[in-house]
């Protein structure tokens, strides 16, 4: 099973892994579990970083190590990626969300959020609560 990582788990796992339920760290910890990371995270945390909405906690700068600490791969945005996060018809305006759910859909992968903003549309999503 492939689970793509939501920025704030990802963040999470990487920092406060106790903020994860514990059935959720153990899902993701499975053998057979895939986990994916979206560039789009990289920018996400950066750019949260530099206007003051996150502390800048080093992730970005050892982005490859940090993902493999926690075994993930990252999960490059392609041209289909960008075209169906701009047309999906989602009311949702973040442009990072809808980047995170069109990489959920397209690589076939569980969404792994709190975000129940994601619910409904066609990718399955693993609430983390």
């Amino acid at each position: 099973m492939k689970y793509l990582l939501d920025t704030h788990v990802l963040l999470w796992l990487l920092g406060q892994p106790e903020r994860v339920p514990s059935h959720v760290r153990e899902t993701l910890a499975d053998p057979g579990a895939n986990l994916l990371v979206s560039a789009v995270s990289a920018m996400e945390i950066a750019t949260k970083t530099r206007i003051g909405k996150l502390p800048d906690v080093g992730v970005v700068q050892a982005w490859p190590r940090r993902l493999e600490d926690i075994g993930a791969v990252e999960v490059p945005l392609t041209g289909p990626h960008t075209t169906t996060a701009g047309s999906m018809p989602w009311a949702h305006r973040d442009p990072f969300d809808r980047l995170l759910a069109s990489v959920a859909i397209h690589e076939n992968a569980v969404l792994v959020t709190v975000d129940s903003a994601f619910l409904g549309l066609p990718a399955p999503t693993l609430l983390t609560w």
